[in-house]
């Protein structure tokens, strides 16, 4: 029982129309699905990834619009790190971020750059054997492509006091304050930073949790049960239609999600359609009309035609 790497990453935006042009238009992902915050329906949330909404390529945001911009501090994922096939990537990236106007800068091996509420992101040109997750965008070579997630950088006061929570779910310790969590087919890296010194705020541009992947219910009921016993206090299992998931918070503040990979965005509409229509869970059918009329109206750069 391995856990595969990331599954997915939820953000908060104040702006959902921006937010899926940032996303799906300049940087080519695929807005996969366009649903609603399961515990609060009367906002979005939505769903970018590779052409399948694969787990490990999975960026989602809560819309809560005219939210003020957050700031990632203790106990927060502060930047979400992409994967790219080459240098050359790198430097496409450079190129049609500057010509957008989004500031960003290079690193040995990658390209920085921060959203337009202020969620940081790296590119990275690293070598690995994890299957390629990119989506297909009419304007950008899929040789330079985002190929999926590399891993996340949280802030941690005490990142030590996780190690223990990390190691029974089966991050391995890279030195440091640096953790990888590798499955049979993909991995992904967890690094701890030092925190600012000014208090964190959940809100716009910041990360609200980071999600592992799990195989089905029975591995996350294991999972649950390894958790427990290391002193975690994770939900009961959550049915979120599109995959079933528990939540907890490790040692360090950080919001955890365990997530499986069985289900997928098919399950309420095919492959070549997918984040088209508003898809709604059973429960909220009945208001749909209502819902319709209180969400901000979007246009999906795959489509011809705002909803």
């Amino acid at each position: 029982m391995a856990l595969e790497g990331l599954h997915h990453v939820t953000a908060i935006t104040g702006d959902a129309p921006r937010n899926v042009d940032f996303y799906a238009r300049l940087l080519g992902l695929r807005l996969v699905k366009k649903t609603v915050n399961f515990d609060q329906p009367d906002v979005y949330h939505l769903y970018f990834g590779d052409e399948r909404g694969t787990p490990g390529s999975i960026l989602t945001f809560f819309e809560f619009p005219g939210a003020a911009p957050g700031r990632a501090g203790d106990g927060m994922v502060h930047t979400v790190q992409w994967r790219v096939a080459s240098d050359d990537a790198l430097a496409f990236w450079a190129a049609r971020l500057g010509a957008a106007d989004v500031a960003n800068e290079r690193l040995d091996g990658g390209l920085a750059f921060a959203d337009f509420e202020g969620l940081r992101h790296e590119l990275l040109a690293v070598p690995v054997s994890d299957a390629p997750l990119a989506a297909t965008a009419p304007d950008i070579p899929a040789e330079h492509a985002l190929l999926g997630f590399h891993g996340v950088r949280a802030y941690a006061s005490r990142p030590d006091a996780s190690t223990g929570l990390l190691q029974t779910l089966g991050f391995t310790h890279d030195g440091g304050a640096d953790w990888t969590l590798r499955g049979e087919a993909r991995h992904a890296v967890l690094r701890y930073d030092q925190p600012p010194g000014v208090r964190g705020t959940t809100s716009a541009g910041t990360v609200h949790h980071v999600a592992w992947s799990a195989a089905d219910d029975a591995e996350l009921e294991g999972m649950r049960a390894r958790v427990t016993q290391a002193g975690g206090h994770p939900t009961p299992i959550i049915d979120r239609q599109y995959f079933h998931s528990v939540y907890f918070r490790e040692p360090s503040g950080v919001l955890f999600e365990l997530a499986t990979r069985d289900i997928g965005f098919e399950f309420d509409e095919p492959l070549e359609t997918l984040g088209e229509a508003l898809k709604l869970p059973p429960q909220y059918e009945p208001r749909r009309e209502q819902l319709v009329n209180a969400l901000t109206p979007l246009t999906n750069p795959r489509e011809t035609t705002t909803a």
